[in-house]
């Protein structure tokens, strides 16, 4: 994988669902990016595909779903993503904040930002929320990764 650079391939593995920040910032950090770096390079790969699935995923899941053999992939999909956001139902953008920016498994900017989109959230409104608990996310993320001791 020469022909990409590690900024690339940190900035690209960040963009891929359930990898997402938890795998990047890890990948960044063998491959030998600083911690700044590493951080912006992941925030910005975690966040390019939020305003896309905020805005079309459920046109895009109606569409879908109107194939006999998709439809239960679909259906799963919508079904798992508002199980795990019940508290985003709860407490709206500030659940979807959290949901985002507490790093565990199954949360994220992708779970998040469907979530954002099945609730019907105001996009400008979801996109900060999501975009802010990628942030806080990150930076838990590479702070845990690099060790407290970088910062200082």
């Amino acid at each position: 994988m020469n022909f990409i650079s590690k900024e690339w391939m940190t900035l690209f593995i960040a963009a891929i669902p359930i990898l997402e920040q938890k795998a990047a910032i890890p990948y960044g950090i063998i491959r030998g990016i600083g911690f700044w770096e590493v951080y912006i390079l992941t925030l910005i790969g975690a966040i390019l595909p939020c305003p896309i699935i905020i805005l079309f995923v459920n046109k895009s899941f109606a569409i879908l779903k109107k194939f006999k053999w998709l439809r239960p992939m679909i259906e799963w999909i919508e079904n798992r993503t508002m199980k795990k956001s019940k508290n985003i139902v709860k407490y709206e953008l500030l659940g979807l904040f959290l949901f985002v920016a507490i790093p565990l498994p199954g949360t994220g900017v992708w779970t998040g930002s469907l979530a954002a989109s099945f609730l019907h959230l105001e996009f400008k409104k979801a996109f900060l929320a999501v975009s802010g608990g990628a942030a806080v996310s990150g930076l838990i993320i590479a702070i845990l990764s690099y060790g407290v001791g970088i910062l200082f």
